[in-house]
């Protein structure tokens, strides 16, 4: 079967050129016109690669969303970008895993695309563990308590008494069960349920805390290990809202 890169971009000449570097590569070229239908060839896993133009607005939280997915499902991530670009650190915490730049030429291209099938074979798995624990969720000047269902060394999701709101900062704490470390940072909602259900992003966690919490995930996770992150996807059955490209 040919595989397929699903391209989010809205530069012609660019994409003319693309266009004619993958197909001597054997790879269809999927233009994509919105956010929305790049995400949904990469959750429907028709794409082997997701190639983002980072000039337009939302595209880290494509590059981010795409990352999220377990590694046997996820494409090779890359960010396009001209050479004075400031961003390279955003585009890689984004979870990119190549940038390419402009202008390029074919064998820049060729070189890049390699580069990232090897990285997706090999990129290596993240525990996660299904955790229940009160956590508490501050916005608006209130706090909403929920339960967490699954957690990973990237995100959260939890279950609320009511629907939590999309947001890109959300303050989080709760204390890890069976001990009395106090986990707390700020998260960026991605995705909500009508049910009360939230699939939550880590975007300011101490470093000291990430290890506490792998620490902790290996040991309770031994003999469960499970694909990083697949938690944070939403409910199957559910009504789900994502949160805004670019928000």
């Amino acid at each position: 079967m040919r595989s397929s890169a699903a391209v989010l971009c809205r530069d012609h000449s660019y994409l003319q050129t693309l266009n004619a570097t993958l197909c001597e590569l054997g790879i269809r070229m999927v233009s994509c016109p919105s956010h929305q239908e790049a995400l949904e060839l990469v959750l429907a896993g028709r794409c082997s690669t997701l190639i983002v133009d980072f000039d337009l607005p939302g595209a880290e939280e494509v590059i981010r969303m795409a990352s999220l997915l377990p590694p046997a499902q996820k494409p090779a991530l890359f960010a396009v970008a001209s050479r004075a670009w400031p961003g390279t650190g955003e585009a890689f915490h984004s979870g990119a895993n190549c940038i390419l730049y402009r202008p390029f030429d074919s064998k820049q291209v060729k070189a890049a695309l390699k580069s990232g099938k090897a990285t997706r074979k090999t990129r290596r798995k993240v525990t996660r563990y299904q955790m229940k624990a009160l956590v508490y969720l501050d916005f608006e000047k209130r706090c909403l308590p929920a339960i967490s269902m699954d957690i990973s060394e990237h995100g959260l999701a939890v279950q609320a008494a009511e629907p939590v709101p999309i947001t890109p900062d959300l303050a989080f704490r709760c204390v890890l069960p069976g001990t009395n470390f106090r986990l707390e940072g700020h998260a960026e909602v991605i995705w909500v349920s009508d049910h009360g259900r939230a699939g939550m992003f880590f975007t300011k966690v101490a470093s000291d805390d990430r290890k506490h919490l792998k620490r902790w995930i290996s040991r309770h996770a031994h003999g469960k290990h499970k694909d990083t992150a697949h938690t944070l996807l939403p409910p199957e059955g559910d009504h789900v809202s994502f949160a805004a490209a670019g928000q």
